[in-house]
């Protein structure tokens, strides 16, 4: 064999070898994007590099492995669907409260499943592995309850953090909660309490 021959063939295999390492980083890559959804894209702006954020999300994935996450029971599940419809109806008197009393519910569910409830950020990590589809809802729904807390936020946006709870909730729970949408708050307005003919 000739050192042309020899040359040929090394060159041939590195050009392999490369081609199949970016196939598996392409692989990799978007098996990360199908998974983590809008999340991958909010890591990427996060991070300094995309391969920052897609180790990021690996690392996540990992000590997502870690936890002994447990369905809910069919008693849970009925429990915490009345509890939220007992909520949407308490709203319409005091949104402002509600919003407060949503977001400790859905702690608890979170907690129920196994999930980590501490440090918010890192809780949002944890369930980025099966519910990233869902957490833009959640970020937006503390965002408005820490606004609320401040005396900032308004009926409209505390009828919206309602909204954004219950799409987290009901990935949570599996199912739809009772109600697609939180009932509007009374008004003291004597004209909107005149009855429809």
């Amino acid at each position: 064999m000739s050192s042309t021959q020899v040359v040929v063939i090394v060159v041939v295999v590195l050009v392999l070898a490369a081609l199949a390492a970016v196939a598996v980083i392409a692989s990799r890559r978007r098996a990360l994007r199908q998974r983590f959804g809008p999340e991958y894209d909010r890591a990427v702006e996060e991070q300094d590099s995309r391969s920052a954020a897609e180790r990021e999300l690996r690392e996540r994935e990992r000590r997502h492995a870690e936890l002994e996450l447990t369905p809910l029971s069919p008693e849970s599940r009925a429990r915490y669907a009345a509890a939220w419809e007992e909520l949407q109806v308490r709203f319409v008197d005091s949104p402002a409260e509600t919003v407060g009393e949503a977001d400790e519910l859905v702690s608890q569910l979170i907690a129920e499943r196994g999930y980590p409830t501490g440090d918010f950020s890192e809780q949002l990590a944890h369930l980025s592995v099966e519910h990233a589809r869902t957490l833009t809802h959640y970020r937006d729904a503390h965002e408005i309850r820490l606004r609320n807390e401040r005396g900032e936020a308004g009926t409209e946006d505390l009828r919206q953090a309602l909204v954004h709870y219950r799409a987290l909730f009901a990935d949570l729970l599996g199912e739809e909660p009772v109600g697609h949408r939180p009932p509007e708050p009374r008004h003291s307005d004597p004209e909107h309490d005149v009855p429809s003919r």
